[in-house]
């Protein structure tokens, strides 16, 4: 990853041409020439008198800079629009925002990986199509003007290496990460909840739409070496030490052309919604946690198959995130395997947002000795896969993936990652 505070200082000029006159007595200025210091001495006497002269001190404006980490869902996603529950981690491939302030009311913005430049006003600040990845650096904005804090003029910088489009949250991770730059700007004395929440709202207001605390609270509240049990209905984490020392992360990256899935998406959600009316029989606050398997199975002659099918995968995920951290808390990985698996067959068959290359990734990882689990992670219709894999079957498993291309057409991206902590202010 770029070095993003000499990057952000150069794009910036924050010690370029910015000095100050310091005066000191009876010296002459940096450079300047002796022999005039020594005739200007000469010509005042025996007096002694000190001749005070300006030397050039370079100020460098305080910069801050933060990083926020992509995210896994294991499990839970595609699950309960209303009340998400997740086995979920932190991995180590970053966003890191670094912030600075201006003397004006402009607000700068520079993506160092791209080479590209935004800029805007406070009294400008909205969404804009067209400056796509800076938009999640202004929602963090208003939430310290809104705190009291005197917001005038920005400059941003952002770098990262989270694989986009893949379902790693590197949006959220932006917001994130401006969001503790920030922090860390202003000094402001803000918790991890009260962040969590304050960028949900403003996230809603910016982009009007809701927006997923759980990838939020992932970001902020993770941990080296653990997993996770975030829920998003209360806005809590629990921490669970790994179990996998001995395994590692594989992340595959399909390369799919992945087309119209928000319009599949926003489709199922309906179809969700409306299987929650029919269980819940119209009652308001009602939640897919307060059904079980029997209770999709018994409402079969009520709910439409589609409804039926969806309503299923969402009440049989919530249960195996519970079970989930029984199993990883006792260490039963064959217990936890089976999970993963069943979890991506009712992605396959039940929400059906899978597709025929996803499932051979899978596939091929459950035929490999050593794997203790493959699901697909995202959205869905193409993306990614992960893989909990033993150290010595990896080799193996690469091998059995050679056959991808010939098959499909598509080169994949394999990434190897490791379970990691969340959002921090870094060295400067």
């Amino acid at each position: 990853m770029l070095e993003i505070g000499r990057i952000h200082r150069r794009e910036y000029e924050l010690d370029v041409g910015r000095i100050r006159g310091e005066s000191r007595a009876g010296r002459a200025p940096a450079g300047g020439d002796k022999r005039k210091t020594q005739s200007k001495r000469a010509s005042a006497g025996n007096s002694r008198k000190p001749v005070a002269v300006k030397r050039a001190v370079r100020v460098v404006e305080p910069v801050v800079i933060a990083q926020a980490p992509g995210r896994i869902h294991f499990l839970g996603e595609h699950g309960d629009p209303c009340a998400g529950l997740y086995l979920s981690a932190a991995i180590d491939r970053w966003i890191k925002v670094a912030v600075s302030a201006r003397k004006d009311n402009s607000l700068r913005f520079y993506a160092a990986d791209l080479g590209e430049r935004k800029r805007t006003t406070l009294i400008n600040l909205k969404y804009k199509r067209e400056d796509r990845w800076a938009n999640y650096i202004k929602v963090a904005i208003p939430i310290f003007g809104e705190m009291g804090f005197p917001v005038k003029g920005l400059n941003f910088t952002v770098t990262g290496d989270i694989p986009q489009q893949v379902g790693l949250a590197s949006s959220s991770a932006i917001e994130v990460a401006a969001a503790v730059a920030l922090r860390g700007l202003f000094h402001a004395k803000i918790n991890d909840r009260e962040l969590v929440r304050r960028l949900s709202v403003s996230h809603l207001s910016f982009f009007e739409e809701n927006p997923n605390p759980a990838d939020y609270l992932i970001g902020i509240a993770a941990r080296n070496n653990q997993l996770l049990i975030v829920d998003e209905s209360s806005l809590t984490v629990t921490k669970i030490k790994s179990p996998f020392s001995r395994c590692k992360f594989i992340l595959m990256d399909s390369r799919v052309p992945r087309l119209g899935v928000d319009t599949e998406l926003a489709v199922r959600r309906e179809k969700l919604k409306a299987g929650l009316e029919m269980l819940a029989h119209g009652r308001e606050g009602a939640n897919f946690r307060e059904f079980a398997t029997m209770d999709i199975m018994d409402s079969m002659g009520n709910l439409p198959e589609e409804i039926r099918r969806r309503s299923l995968h969402v009440v049989q995920e919530i249960r195996r995130v519970l079970d989930a951290e029984d199993y990883l808390v006792r260490a039963d990985l064959p217990g936890f395997s089976r999970l993963i698996f069943h979890s991506h067959e009712g992605l396959r068959d039940l929400y059906e947002v899978s597709c025929p290359e996803i499932d051979w990734m899978v596939k091929r990882a459950q035929e490999t000795d050593g794997v203790l689990g493959a699901r697909m992670t995202g959205q869905g219709f193409g993306g990614c896969t992960y893989t909990i894999i033993k150290n010595e079957a990896v080799k193996t498993y690469r091998e059995r993936l050679d056959d991808y291309e010939r098959i499909f057409g598509f080169h994949p991206a394999i990434y190897e990652v490791k379970l990691a902590s969340g959002s921090k202010v870094v060295p400067n």
